[in-house]
């Protein structure tokens, strides 16, 4: 493996760690794929490091417990703010 790959994935989970970072959150601050955090964090992590990798398995699996709730507040946020836009859009007439 090179080691600017090498590199990375340490970054990646140390971010990963001290963050609590989702690998979509991870991906848009390293300018990478969410395929490549994930590959990283999953797979090459364990053979350069298997003790941050159980480290950072245990952040990965809290974010996939939290996801669907994650995603609850999304869709509720959303159509919020469609409801206050149609407020807004019936006061101003």
């Amino acid at each position: 493996m090179k080691d600017y790959i090498e590199e990375r994935v340490i970054e990646i989970s140390n971010y990963i760690i001290e963050t609590g970072a989702t690998v979509r959150d991870a991906a848009k601050v390293f300018k990478v794929s969410k395929s490549t955090v994930h590959k990283d964090v999953s797979e090459r992590l364990l053979k350069i490091n298997p003790t941050l990798w159980k480290e950072v398995k245990k952040v990965l699996e809290q974010n996939k417990a939290e996801r669907h709730i994650r995603g609850g507040r999304a869709t509720r946020n959303k159509y919020k703010a469609k409801r206050q836009e149609e407020i807004n859009r019936i006061k101003a007439e």
